[in-house]
């Protein structure tokens, strides 16, 4: 009969953000466990609060199964000497197997002959395998920060008070430093901080929401967004949304309610983002908007307790975030008594990078670059890309962004708009530094569009060009955010501009600072952009067809995105996989193609004629549609020929005797190929 296990780890207040990778850690952990443990199981399902991580495992056996193990041990070569006597290799094996050497075996692998031993290895309990996985598990959970408490030696996010595990019912005994685990939970730390005994997880769950713990952070969740959402609609607004938010509050609190405050008036005055970001990142406070988005001088909060007089709870957060806006209104007020335009020499004393130099130098190198691109694609917008290119670091010494950095750019857009600027100049300042994620709002303008490029271009290749390169584990310049935000930009306005050059612009200007040889820092680049434009378009597309478009070229990234979704679309076609086929046939036999010009005089039969007639019309209309970057159609054009192809292969020995009829056959079959080549590689594509 199936069993069940139940472990809760009791703790003080794990951080938010620890909790949902614990639990995901403990999830993969177990599996890998149980796999190496030879232990089936049905469910496994983790739970978490502020103060407990919480794991279930349902449908484990009562026995571990028996299993034949078979050991490999160091090669015959090496076990035994030319007369067969046993070398202390093959003692050493047999003695850490538990077997004599003639019980050893000589198997034929691979890589030549070895010694191996097959053992029976009767299952044990369950029970018993688990008080020696428990203590791994508990131990291994990763946090990105671990503390250590008392002369314990022994580590975990926060001090552990409680060990609950039963297996079956039964506790399933193991230490973590001085807690023995046991079938004793606890209740909330506030309104029912007593212990109660557990049976299994059905009683377990039951027995923590009587004392005030709603262990599934799913369930959760989902009491707070009603919640949230029920008190904002009792003002005339609702609430503004904020998932991350709503991911955060859901494991600050172990049973939820929600109470809804007032901002007084005479803070509204202040940017509305200030506003929210405050009441967010400070208090953790949800915002509420009217129908158009407009702040509302409310606030919902979430706290961890039902309060027996809420009024109370209401003033003391009003209280706290009166404090905490008066710093803001503060700031605010100070700040524009000075003018961004003047602010901007201070970007002088500002270290941006120490071997890129000051947020000046590196101000002074992005306004160069996108001075060049409004003059490439809308020169009447360069004086405003002069102006925004220069304003647009200038808030980053200001009283506001220093103690909020969540807003700049915003507060660049207000302070000058204050000043007097240009309203497309201070909206630009905003919108540089879009997006802020992947699939974030992008550049309206081309003004912010132009500066937001030339910043982040700026901040690959100087990263890159002084060998500040990601790895899989860390990149704390946002690297790969940036050139996803470069890509993004220019697929979204369809800009027609080349990558090689862009780098070479911008490596140019960055030429003084380069610890590395210029050429070598754009090859890892443009390898980096490949990467990441690969990545970005396998959102929305086959990954074969982008690999088969990227693979053509991908400098003109606007261009690559008219290919990847042509090819989309004409795999949509009720003859696409025939068509493919015979295209691909084309591909693989001229393979790298023969430079020569095709010669009418040299065909020998009809087939030759009647493609090369198809291939000239098709090519016509072809590079007509393709200079249009209509490339459906072009590949519609192509398709055409798909019949004088068969034709051709079923009719004509391509490899003919003929030197001179051989070439002029490949030569037609390459001029094909290279027409269709121009927008995917089709011997990439699936099918």
């Amino acid at each position: 009969m199936a069993k069940e296990l139940l472990l809760e780890i009791g703790a003080e207040e794990i951080p938010a953000g620890f909790v949902p990778k614990a639990l995901a850690a403990l999830e993969e952990m177990i599996r890998k466990e149980l796999v190496a443990a030879r232990l089936d199981y049905s469910v496994i399902k983790t739970l978490g609060t502020p103060r407990r991580l919480t794991l279930v495992v349902q449908g484990l056996p009562a026995v571990q199964p028996d299993a034949e193990i078979t050991a490999m041990g160091p090669s015959k070569k090496a076990a035994f000497t030319p007369d067969g006597t046993p070398t202390k290799a093959a003692e050493g094996f047999a003695k850490g197997q538990g077997v004599a050497v003639n019980d050893l075996q000589v198997v034929t692998t691979d890589k030549g002959e070895y010694l191996c031993v097959t053992k029976q290895e009767q299952g044990r309990p369950t029970h018993e395998l688990l008080a020696l996985l428990l203590p791994r598990l508990v131990a291994g959970i990763p946090f990105k920060k671990s503390m250590r408490w008392g002369d314990l030696d022994i580590r975990f996010a926060r001090p552990v008070h409680w060990i609950v595990a039963l297996f079956d019912g039964s506790v399933v005994p193991f230490s973590f430093g001085p807690v023995t685990s046991g079938n004793v939970s606890r209740g909330h730390r506030f309104m029912a901080n007593q212990p109660f005994p557990v049976r299994d997880f059905t009683h377990y769950l039951e027995e923590c929401e009587r004392h005030f713990v709603i262990v599934d952070q799913e369930r959760r969740r989902e009491i707070i967004r009603k919640e949230i959402h029920r008190v904002a609609e009792a003002t005339s607004g609702h609430l503004l949304p904020d998932k991350a938010l709503l991911d955060e509050v859901t494991y600050l609190v172990e049973y939820p309610s929600a109470i809804i405050g007032s901002i007084p008036a005479e803070f509204l005055v202040v940017p509305k983002e200030v506003l929210i970001t405050s009441m967010r990142s400070h208090q953790r406070y949800f915002s509420v908007v009217d129908q158009a988005g407009k702040l509302l001088p409310y606030f919902v909060t979430v706290p961890n307790t039902l309060a027996e007089d809420p009024s109370v709870v209401v003033k003391g957060n009003e209280r706290v975030l009166r404090a905490r806006l008066s710093d803001a209104r503060f700031f605010f007020d100070e700040d524009r008594k000075v003018r961004l335009e003047d602010r901007v020499a201070s970007l002088k004393n500002v270290v941006y990078q120490q071997k890129l130099g000051t947020s000046f130098e590196k101000m002074e190198r992005f306004r160069a670059l996108a001075e060049q691109l409004a003059g490439q694609i809308n020169p009447a917008v360069k004086a405003q890309v002069s102006r925004t290119a220069l304003l647009c670091k200038a808030d980053l010494v200001s009283g506001m962004v220093g103690e909020f950095p969540e807003v700049q750019g915003i507060m660049g857009r207000e302070y000058a708009l204050h000043d007097g600027e240009e309203p497309a100049v201070a909206q630009a300042i905003a919108e540089h530094y879009l997006p802020i994620q992947a699939g974030g709002d992008l550049p309206v303008s081309d003004t912010g569009a132009f500066v937001s490029l030339a910043d982040k271009l700026d901040t690959v290749c100087g990263c890159f060009g002084v060998g500040l390169i990601p790895t899989g584990a860390a990149d704390p310049y946002a690297l790969r955010r940036a050139t996803i935000g470069i890509i993004s930009i220019i697929i979204d306005k369809g800009y027609r501009l080349s990558l090689d050059t862009l780098l070479d612009n911008a490596l140019g200007l960055l030429a003084a600072k380069l610890t590395r040889p210029q050429a070598e820092v754009k090859n890892d680049v443009l390898e980096f952009f490949r990467g990441r434009v690969v990545n970005l378009l396998i959102n929305d597309y086959p990954t074969d067809v982008v690999e088969a478009a990227v693979s053509v070229g991908f400098d003109d990234l606007a261009d690559l995105a008219a290919r990847v979704r042509a090819v989309s679309d004409f795999r949509k076609r009720p003859d696409y996989q025939a068509l493919t086929a015979a295209f691909k046939r084309v591909c693989n036999i001229v393979k790298d193609g023969v430079d020569a010009p095709v010669d009418p005089t040299l065909f020998q039969d009809e087939a030759e004629q009647t493609l090369y007639q198809a291939f000239q019309e098709a090519k016509v209309k072809a590079q007509e549609e393709t200079a249009r970057q209509s490339y459906l159609e072009a590949l519609a054009e192509i398709a055409a020929i798909k019949g004088a192809v068969d034709h051709f292969f079923d009719a004509v020995m391509v490899m003919a005797e003929d030197e001179r009829v051989r070439t002029n056959r490949l030569a037609l079959l390459t001029a094909i190929s290279r027409l269709f080549g121009r927008i995917a590689h089709f011997a990439k594509l699936a099918g």
